[in-house]
């Protein structure tokens, strides 16, 4: 890790909330947004100065981290950032080909008017971050949706699995955002998912939901081949 990228973490001030889950955040978001790159190693002092935390609470962080897959030990000098492979990058978004029908579905099933409300105006914000964002504010965006959708869904698990899938193949995704035919893609698929949301319709929202993790997969992975579902 360089000297420009231990300076973009902020300090920390510690407050009642647990210390840990603000170090995870805060790493969790240095690795999504290409801060942190696989194969990048942790160095416990420079982070402890850069974050304003004990050695002990950082490293309670990092060892859920690599409890999570995030983190590797890296041949005995440390933990370094998990590097995905093409294979196991395929296989995360065929499971995403799953989950996230499945949690839209769950959303459609749980979550009040005022949650479909909510989710169909932040999708006007992840829409224009498709048009004018950057790479990291259309992920950001993207976070926000899928968190609003989790959140709405009542199925944590399946929240605490689509974060980490979504995190181990973060670059492949900054890649992938910022070509202009998978944007006005992108931008139509989550208009289909709102859209179907929005009239309760969950076999709609099953399709679109398929529809976009498949394209997301093309244009990540850079294949090719026509347009076909990923069956459940």
């Amino acid at each position: 890790m360089n000297n420009r990228e231990i300076e973009l973490f902020a300090p920390l001030k510690q407050e009642s909330a647990p210390l840990r889950n603000k170090i995870i955040q805060s790493l969790r978001r240095a690795i999504e947004t290409g801060h942190l790159e696989p194969g990048a190693r942790l160095v416990e002092k420079d982070l402890c100065q850069q974050l304003n935390v004990s050695r002990t609470s950082l490293r309670e962080a990092l060892r859920q981290l690599q409890a999570e897959g995030i983190l590797t030990e890296l041949n005995n000098r440390g933990l370094a950032v998990v590097t995905v492979t093409a294979e196991d990058a395929g296989n995360i978004y065929r499971i995403r080909g799953v989950l996230e029908p499945l949690i839209i579905e769950q959303f459609i099933e749980n979550a009040p008017d005022a949650e479909v409300a909510a989710l169909t105006r932040h999708s006007k914000r992840l829409k224009e971050a498709y048009k004018t964002g950057t790479a990291e504010e259309i992920v950001a965006a993207k976070r926000d949706f899928y968190d609003l959708i989790c959140s709405g869904a009542r199925n944590p698990i399946a929240f605490d699995l689509l974060k980490k899938l979504t995190l181990l193949t973060s670059p492949l995704r900054r890649q992938s955002v910022v070509r202009p035919e998978r944007r006005l893609q992108s931008i139509k698929e989550i208009e289909q998912i709102v859209d179907a949301i929005g009239k309760r319709d969950k076999q709609a929202a099953h399709v679109a939901a398929e529809t976009h993790v498949a394209n997301s997969a093309r244009s990540a992975l850079h294949r090719n081949e026509p347009t076909e579902l990923i069956q459940a």
